[in-house]
């Protein structure tokens, strides 16, 4: 598969994370188009929508409000035309049995939101690169799943 770019899209309500989101795309060495929701309603309304640009990742925060993080993941998974998306929740502070429900719930990846700005960037350039590395070179995305 021949990819320019990944579409990529953050649901998050701080909006200073979103900022950080946006930059970190922005200077990734592979292309990136980016949407971004504040809140889990939107980002649900938006992929339902008739001229929804389907991403290839979604970065959700775990506790977003309207549709938590987990009733979104709930609402993608069960739609076919979504079964090629990666989605990737992230919190603050979790415990074990929700992380390992949200991978039992279908999730690809668990981030545990880094504290600095040059940890988030390595968390996401490690996300995106390896979820990259997926769609150029058709490897099984069934079987990505990923604690950062």
């Amino acid at each position: 598969m021949n990819k320019e770019y990944l579409n990529v899209i953050a649901a998050d309500n701080d909006e200073g994370n979103i900022i950080f989101f946006k930059n970190i795309f922005k200077g990734l060495k592979m292309g990136v188009k980016s949407q971004c929701f504040s809140n889990g309603e939107d980002l649900i309304k938006y992929l339902y929508s008739c001229g929804a640009i389907i991403p290839e990742i979604i970065f959700i925060r775990y506790d977003i409000p309207g549709k938590n993080g987990m009733e979104c993941l709930e609402e993608i998974k069960k739609e076919p035309r979504f079964s090629n998306i990666v989605i990737a929740i992230y919190a603050d502070q979790i415990s074990e049995n929700e992380i390992e429900e949200i991978f039992v719930n279908g999730a690809h990846v668990f981030m545990k939101k880094p504290e600095t700005y040059e940890g988030l960037k390595k968390a996401l350039t490690e996300i995106i690169t390896i979820n990259w590395q997926y769609h150029t070179s058709g490897l099984n995305k069934d079987n990505f799943v990923m604690k950062v």
